[in-house]
This record gives structure tokens, C-alpha cells and sequence, in this order.
């Protein structure tokens, strides 16, 4: 029973995104779609256990979801309308091409058409983002208030009402023109990269990474790339992914803890991911005249791959990078990150300054990685009984498990008067 239901789940995380959005584009509404996606599961979870998991359990699950959407038809249109959509939805199959917007694709156009509506105009960007989330990435409330560094209650409240917005406003479900296009696309671009961070580093649980948000996020965005050609921050974006994500293997030890960048092993890095991060880099710088957000990261991440050995790391360079992707987007984790590169730069002193001045701000109080990075800046100042203290506090406001147990080794070797070796 418990090997089926993990299998359930697993099957789950891979098909829902898929799932949800074909239903959607049968019922119209995000919101049902999800709940008759969940209906088909809660139908798994009583059949399988008895009948045995299907030899394609996806399939399964989309056939069962449709039923429910069919009955749910049936019930509210008379029986002559009834006909005629089941013979518009059943006719076409399910990966066939969405009404008739020139950037339709093939394969694997529903989950990006879902993309696309729950990133419509008609939602505030918070919600957009949100809703995307829960719905494509399958991330949970919490995980979303986490990325967001906001509240729990908040973030529920702007998926419901998301939702509700959708489905008053009977919003097309099709991929949109040319003309809308860009004005969706910074939303989705967000999307996608924050379920790539989730990936990279879990807010909570036991694993210090999720290798198949990673994958979910970066097969998304070279599917976005491809719908997109010429948006250089598509380009962007998906350069700074395939970097990331070539240093995955590197990031944990045998037992699954942390390795922090300065401390991997870099001939574990996944080379064909550099290149195809490289490439893609050169593209966005092509057809870019100014690099937005994303190349500017992509930029940061591509210092860090073309260095043989940390000390090749060119950080007067990084500093400049994060100093104009600063003032671009005038984020405060923007902000602490180049605390990190000056340290390294010019000293953790001048590092330091820019921490407190954070920590005064008040804006990142409830980030745990802020009194984690003045810890590290304040140990190799030799302040070792202040770096101490900001560990614990860093260790006691994170979710992830491995995370916390580094912090708190880092925060015991500094009470021990050593420097910590990481």
C-alpha cells in the first residue's frame, strides 16, 4: 500500500501540470481543472492499490479527469450542446494545436499554454506568478510564500482569488498572439526561474536540492526559447539555468550535504550544460542592445564557470556585474549577493557594510540566507562569537533540513574558535 502510494505521488509530481491544463482547455477554468485533476488522483489512490498501477499511469489519470470533465459538461448543458463539445474535444487529441495563435507548438504546448494563462493581463503580477506555481510547477502554498518571502494566508488568498478572476473574466484558453506575447512574458519568465531556485535549493524538507524542478524549469524555458526566438531574455534566462544547473552534481556530498560553490569539486561539473549555457548567453548578448536581468545573472554565473580554480574567480568583475544588476532591479537579495562579491573583492569589511546596512533596512528580516552571509563575513574578520550567533539565528529561521545542519556545524565551529571550513 505504501510502495503504491508513493508511486501515485510521483506519478503526480511528472503528469499534474499536464493534466491541469488539458482539462482546462476542455472546462475553461483553471480552478475546476485543478480540482477534477485532484478528483482523478483521489480515484487512483482507491483503484490502484487493488488493481495494480496501469502501464501508463499518466494516461490513466488524464482519462479519468476527462470523464469527470464530460460528466461535469453533461450536467450543465443540455444534451444537444453536450454533443457537440464532446465531439470538438474528443476529435482532437491532446497535444494537438491551440485555436490559432501563430505561436502555438506541438508537443507539449498545453503545459505552456497554461503558462500563459495564468500569467494573463487581467491578474496582478503577485497572483500570476503564484498561480503559475501552484498550478505548472506543483509547488505548495508554503513553498510559494517562501520564494515569496511572504506569508502563507497571503499567498493562498491570491491563488483563490486568481482563480475566481480567470474564471469571471472567461479567459480564453489559447496560447496568446504576438501583440500580447511580450506583455505576458516577463511574469512567465519569473515563473520559471523561481521554480528553477526551488529546484536549486528546497525551502523546506529533507533534500538540499530538487533536481526535477530544475529539469521541469529548464525544459520550459528551452521550449519558451524556441516560442520565442528573438527575446533576449528568454536567452537569458535559459543561459542562466543550463549554468546553474551544470553544477549540480557538485553541490552535495556523498550523503546529500551541502557543498558550497568555493568548495566543489569542478571537474563534476556538467560541461555540455556550460556550453548550452555559453551559446545561449551569446544569443541574448546578440540580439540585446542592454542585458536585462537574466543575462546580467547569466553573466555572474558565466565568471564563475570559466574559472579553472576559485582563485581564477575574476570577483572585481562579479562586483561590477551585481552593481549593475543592482541599480536594475533594486532587489535586496540582488543587494546581499553583491555584499558577497565586494567581500570577496575588497575585503569582508567593505561585504559587511553592505549587510548592516540591509539589516537596518529591515527588508530581508525574515531571509535566513542575510544573518548567514554576515556570519561567513564576520568569521573571516576573526568576529567569531558575533558569527557564532548569526549561524544559529540563520540555522533556526531555514526550512531545509540539510541547510540547517550546515549552519549549525558552521555556527559551532566559530563557538569553537575556529573559522569555519566551508
Amino acid at each position: 500500500m505504501t510502495a503504491t502510494r508513493e508511486a501515485i505521488e510521483a506519478v503526480w509530481r511528472i503528469e499534474s501540470s499536464r493534466i491541469i491544463a488539458g482539462i482546462a482547455r476542455m472546462v475553461r477554468d483553471v480552478g475546476r481543472a485543478e480540482e477534477l485533476a485532484q478528483d482523478a488522483i483521489v480515484a487512483a489512490l482507491e483503484r490502484w492499490p487493488e488493481s495494480g498501477i496501469p502501464d501508463n499511469p499518466g494516461a490513466w489519470l488524464m482519462t479519468t479527469a476527462k470523464h469527470r470533465a464530460i460528466d461535469a459538461i453533461r450536467r450543465e448543458r443540455s444534451l444537444e450542446r453536450k454533443h457537440e463539445e464532446l465531439g470538438r474535444t474528443i476529435e482532437h487529441r491532446q497535444d494537438s494545436t491551440i485555436g490559432t495563435s501563430e505561436w502555438a507548438l506541438g508537443e507539449g504546448d498545453d503545459i505552456l499554454s497554461l503558462m500563459f494563462i495564468a500569467c494573463h493581463p487581467v491578474l496582478s503580477q503577485e497572483a500570476r506568478v503564484a498561480l503559475t506555481l501552484r498550478l505548472v510547477g506543483d509547488l505548495s502554498v508554503e513553498e510559494i510564500a517562501r520564494a515569496f518571502l511572504t506569508s502563507v494566508p497571503t499567498i493562498a488568498q491570491r491563488i483563490v482569488r486568481a482563480k475566481r478572476s480567470l474564471a469571471e473574466a472567461r479567459i480564453t484558453f489559447e496560447l496568446p498572439s504576438a501583440e500580447e506575447l511580450s506583455a505576458r512574458l516577463s511574469s512567465v519568465l519569473e515563473v520559471i526561474y523561481l521554480i528553477f531556485n526551488e529546484g536549486c535549493s528546497a525551502t523546506s524538507g529533507e533534500e538540499w536540492l530538487r533536481p526535477e524542478l530544475c529539469d521541469d524549469a529548464l525544459r520550459i524555458g528551452r521550449m519558451l526559447a524556441g516560442l520565442a526566438p528573438k527575446e533576449p531574455e528568454v536567452h537569458g534566462l535559459v543561459a542562466l539555468m543550463e549554468i546553474q544547473a551544470s553544477r549540480s552534481r557538485a553541490r552535495t556530498g556523498a550523503s546529500g550535504e551541502p557543498i558550497l560553490l568555493l568548495a566543489q569539486d569542478r571537474s563534476r561539473w556538467d560541461h555540455l550544460l556550460i556550453r548550452r549555457g555559453l551559446a545561449a548567453l551569446e544569443r541574448a548578448e546578440h540580439l540585446a542592445g542592454a542585458l536585462g536581468p537574466y543575462a546580467l545573472q547569466a553573466e555572474i554565473a558565466a565568471c564563475h564557470v570559466r574559472a579553472k580554480t576559485p582563485e581564477e574567480t575574476d570577483w572585481s568583475r562579479l562586483a561590477a556585474l551585481y552593481d549593475a544588476l543592482s541599480q536594475l532591479t533594486l532587489s535586496p537579495v540582488v543587494e546581499l549577493n553583491r555584499a558577497v562579491a565586494v567581500a570577496m573583492a575588497y575585503g569582508p569589511a567593505a561585504g559587511l557594510d553592505i549587510v548592516d546596512q540591509l539589516e537596518r533596512d529591515g527588508s530581508l528580516e525574515s531571509y535566513h540566507l542575510l544573518p548567514s552571509v554576515r556570519g561567513d563575513l564576520l568569521a573571516k574578520l576573526g568576529r567569531l562569537d558575533e558569527a557564532a550567533r548569526a549561524f544559529r539565528h540563520a540555522a533556526s529561521m531555514t526550512r531545509n533540513a540539510r541547510e540547517r545542519i550546515l549552519l549549525e556545524e558552521r555556527a559551532g565551529e566559530c563557538a569553537r574558535g575556529l573559522p569555519p571550513s566551508h
